[in-house]
């Protein structure tokens, strides 16, 4: 059976067929998603982990660099990435596909493993060290997957191999040819793992007035070190990547929570409602008024 039909199997067991969007699954972090029509292109905050489409397809723009993935690929993210996406739906099918999360204490445990065997190969401080990447669906990554859906397809199945399957698809992630950005996100001493400490603390207190110093401070680098590095994984400056978060997470507080443009403005750390509504309208093409 195709990992699509185990996703539509799932949906129909579910009766999910009405969902548009994303939801938890028995299994802690790993998420399922559906969308029937998919959607333009529009901003959103992809979290770490991995990202699996078992139908339709997705283009995500990450700064200027397109990043297009389906069913023959899958996502590789190292660290929160605020980027536009757009999907669609073929052949009058819904997307359908998972969002998994990694767990730090089993990735460590597979990386201080692998160190072991000498199986690892350094990010340097370049382009190619970029948060995201999409990697090709090989046929090891693909069985996971499919064994991960027949789980959640059968509750038994889910509480007994879940934690296997999980650490499964961790190792496969991490021998993947993009694997090295979780690599470096279970190290400690090197740029990337330094960037992804900084952005930990941005994305626990962007409500707060949080520096470019700050952000350098908690990575333990020199301002100049910072921008680099931090420009080489997220391909955004500091300051781009705050606003995106802070703007991302307003749009969340309207949206889902209800909130008026005024008080998701001052939640997110704005002190204006006029310029979080001006920066809101160019980050979104449209007002915090028409995102409700």
């Amino acid at each position: 059976m195709t990992l699509a039909k185990l996703m539509q199997q799932y949906v129909d067991q579910k009766a999910l067929h009405s969902l548009e969007g994303i939801i938890e699954t028995e299994i802690p972090g790993v998420y399922f998603y559906r969308s029937s029509t998919g959607n333009q292109r529009q901003p959103f905050v992809y979290q770490s982990g991995v990202i699996v489409l078992g139908q339709g397809r997705k283009n995500i723009y990450l700064g200027n660099q397109p990043v297009q993935y389906g069913p023959d690929d899958y996502l590789v993210v190292g660290v929160p990435m605020p980027l536009e996406c757009e999907a669609f739906a073929e052949n009058d099918e819904p997307l359908l596909g998972l969002s998994i999360d990694i767990d730090p204490q089993v990735l460590h445990r597979i990386v201080n493993k692998l160190e072991s065997m000498q199986c690892y190969q350094p990010c340097t401080v370049n382009n190619d060290c970029a948060g995201l990447k999409a990697v090709a669906m090989d046929d090891g990554m693909l069985d996971v997957c499919k064994r991960l859906m027949a789980a959640l397809c059968h509750p038994l199945e889910a509480a007994i191999l879940s934690d296997s399957i999980m650490e499964e698809l961790t190792y496969r992630a991490l021998m993947s040819s993009e694997g090295h950005v979780l690599f470096d996100l279970a190290r400690h001493e090197g740029h990337y793992a330094r960037i992804a400490k900084a952005l930990e603390h941005l994305h626990q207190h962007y409500r707060d007035s949080v520096t470019v110093q700050e952000l350098a401070d908690k990575a333990n680098m020199s301002i100049s070190a910072f921008h680099q590095a931090f420009r080489s994984v997220t391909l955004e400056t500091p300051i781009q990547y705050i606003k995106k978060v802070r703007l991302n997470k307003a749009r969340e507080l309207i949206q889902l929570e209800g909130l008026k443009v005024g008080d998701a403005a001052r939640r997110v750390g704005y002190n204006s409602t006029s310029q979080f509504s001006r920066e809101f309208k160019r980050h979104f093409n449209r007002t915090p008024a028409e995102a409700t």
